[in-house]
């Protein structure tokens, strides 16, 4: 049997329409259940559905055979993965972004609050820039406004949330979008299953 982690949400509905591009009935991930493991038509693959930041970490326990991700949750997972497809979807970008005018340090270090602590620390690590890190879960926008960072750094799609909220784009830090990602034994000993179904979303993406 093959098992699939897939995130909660957005992530879910595409990947439901890839795997049904390749021909395989997903329809029980379209019904409306709570349940957390279901199984395509034919009973060989296992859905597992997961929070998007633990997708990483059941393919990479070997819990999980691939699954589906976005790359801002890899980068930030930083956990020995094979990436095998960019499936394009989800696609957007992680930025660094806050007051038109006010992108240097006002005290000391420059405070960065983001939900990305270790994607924040590699980007400013690679310009040798030293950085005071504030973890947050949500509301991004609202620590530049209240003055608990300086910048942040968070996924950006349109842009939107950020100007309603009188922020502004600095610089990009990374593009991202869902990618297909598979566990480092699976692909050995399952190569069977997963080769031929990682040719058929090749194919799919092509055709989009």
């Amino acid at each position: 049997m093959l098992t699939v982690a897939l995130a909660k949400g957005r992530l879910a509905k595409y990947a439901i329409e890839l795997f049904e591009k390749c021909g395989i009935d997903a329809s029980e991930l379209k019904q409306d259940t709570r349940k957390l493991v279901v199984y395509d038509k034919s009973g060989e693959i296992r859905f597992v559905l997961v929070k998007p930041s633990d997708v990483p970490v059941y393919v990479y326990r070997g819990v999980a055979d691939i699954g589906i991700a976005g790359k801002d949750t890899l980068l930030e997972a930083g956990l020995p993965l094979y990436e095998m497809l960019d499936l394009k979807f989800a696609a957007c970008k992680i930025c660094v972004a806050g007051y038109e005018n006010k992108g240097n340090a006002t005290r000391g270090r420059l405070r960065v609050a983001t939900k990305y602590p270790r994607v924040a620390k590699m980007f400013y690590d690679g310009r040798g820039e030293d950085i005071e890190i504030i973890k947050l879960n949500g509301s991004i926008e609202l620590a530049p406004i209240l003055d608990l960072s300086d910048v942040i750094v968070d996924i950006v799609e349109s842009g939107g949330t950020l100007r309603e909220n009188g922020l502004s784009i600095h610089e990009d830090v990374c593009g991202v979008s869902a990618r297909l990602v598979v566990n480092q034994v699976s692909l050995k000993t399952k190569a069977d299953v997963i080769s031929p179904l990682i040719s058929k979303m090749k194919k799919a993406l092509e055709e989009v």
